[in-house]
């Protein structure tokens, strides 16, 4: 039985999604102090005033294909612009890389049962005319609609300016994690004014390269030709470009409390996938674009007064498409019938209830990968080799036991073949676009 909401008010939704943050980036995941102070001051407060998940994971260890999955509350396979990993900045005027239409979202279903409905921040499910956040739910959209953009310029990797309010290109002065902050802050104020409950996802490019911070200003046409920057940056940079994002979400919750709606709105944080170059995954190996714990397992922080008591942690499986479920559950709203969730609802565990078995699957056309996590043991395959782990003794991901048990091996390997055949397979003109070398990342 669903354990209910102690509110009778349908919950007001705010959906944050960081950008390649690593799994130990933030304080309260054994963080470590930056040179000036806490990274994530804000964040630290909003699990220790609610509950964070330790083996929360993302849908895909790639930006793109995790939020396809994050909108639709279904497995991203089974979407032809998913199986990009990932969608280009050049795909302007395609057909089929992108978040179709007709395609229920959690914005769209949201929106229909009442909701206003806004995205501040990164989109990267297709480019106009076909695609874009207004044509899938939203009302309104003000941010970047490809891949990584620069800081200050707002430009994406092949030069193109690319900063929108709704569908129309605006040029606006400024760090764009504070632009979105900014914009999100007013969102919250406009949306609290009125009667309807209201769905913000607020999906920052921070800390996703470029490596620039607030007072970089003049590193951005420097970097503006080569986004990828893999010649620049460092752990210092990176802490502080996770510190402004910090502070903006610090002032979101301070907008919700303002307006007397915080007690009533589900606050969750995340990132699309594992981190990057300077990000820090400890005891985690791998990072983006592996299907090794790096790659796909990222904090999970959620808080909600009227449901969430303060200061839990807890161990539940899930994938972001979960959370997606998660939210439609709070509200009240259905799937549509045609489009049934993968994903599966966390509510009861938000409000206390007992953890329960997920399988969790993956699969990566780059490097031929395929993972299964079942309990405490995980199944992964990377360039043909077979691999099984303990996880839970063994999360850093170093104790093949594929040769001393075959049979669980054998289970395994037949579990993640049956719900492969389940999916749609991955089209042959698919690709894979990594913007940097696998030899270019740190080996953890």
């Amino acid at each position: 039985m669903t354990v209910r909401p102690r509110s009778a008010r349908r919950p007001n939704v705010v959906f944050i999604v960081a950008d390649d943050l690593g799994h130990a980036d933030l304080g309260c995941y054994g963080g470590r102090p930056a040179d000036f102070g806490p990274v994530s001051p804000t964040l630290d407060r909003m699990a220790a005033n609610g509950i964070r998940f330790t083996q929360g994971y993302a849908n895909s260890p790639v930006c793109s294909p995790t939020r396809f999955a994050l909108m639709t509350a279904r497995y991203q396979y089974r979407l032809r612009g998913a199986a990009e990993e990932p969608i280009r900045n050049n795909s302007r005027g395609s057909t089929t890389l992108g978040l179709p239409a007709d395609q229920p979202t959690i914005a769209s279903l949201l929106r229909d049962a009442g909701y206003r409905t806004a995205l501040v921040g990164k989109w990267h499910l297709g480019l106009p005319p076909h695609f874009g956040p207004l044509r899938s739910g939203y009302e309104h959209f003000y941010g970047p609609m490809s891949g990584g953009v620069d800081y200050f310029s707002h430009c994406s990797g092949n030069g193109v300016h690319d900063l929108w309010d709704g569908d129309e290109e605006v040029h606006h002065e400024g760090y764009l994690t504070d632009l979105l902050s900014d914009r999100a802050v007013v969102t919250v104020r406009e949306f609290a004014s009125g009667d309807a409950p209201f769905l913000l996802s607020l999906h920052y490019t921070a800390p996703h390269w470029p490596w620039e911070t607030r007072d970089d200003a003049g590193r951005a046409l420097v970097v503006r030709d080569n986004l990828f920057d893999l010649a620049g940056g460092n752990i210092h940079t990176y802490r502080r470009m996770i510190h402004h994002m910090d502070e903006g979400i610090g002032r979101v919750l301070g907008a919700l409390a303002d307006a007397g709606v915080l007690d009533d709105t589900l606050v969750v944080f995340t990132s699309d996938n594992g981190g990057e170059r300077f990000s820090d995954n400890w005891p985690l190996v791998g990072g983006k674009m592996d299907l090794t714990e790096g790659g796909i397992r990222v904090p999970w922080i959620a808080q909600w007064p009227a449901l969430i008591g303060p200061g839990r942690v807890s161990a539940q499986h899930c994938l972001t498409m979960d959370w997606s479920a998660t939210l439609l559950d709070a509200a009240g709203v259905a799937a549509a019938p045609e489009h049934p969730l993968d994903g599966v609802s966390l509510l009861d565990v938000l409000a206390g209830g007992p953890e329960f078995e997920r399988p969790m699957h993956w699969r990566m056309n780059h490097r031929g990968q395929r993972a299964l996590r079942h309990g405490r043991w995980k199944y992964l395959q990377v360039d043909g080799h077979e691999y099984l782990f303990d996880i839970d003794a063994d999360e850093r991901e170093r104790a093949n036991r594929a040769p001393l048990e075959p049979e669980r091996l054998a289970r395994m390997r037949d579990h993640w073949q049956r719900w492969n055949d389940s999916m749609p397979p991955i089209p042959a003109d698919a690709t894979v676009s990594l913007g940097y070398s696998v030899k270019d990342m740190p080996q953890r």
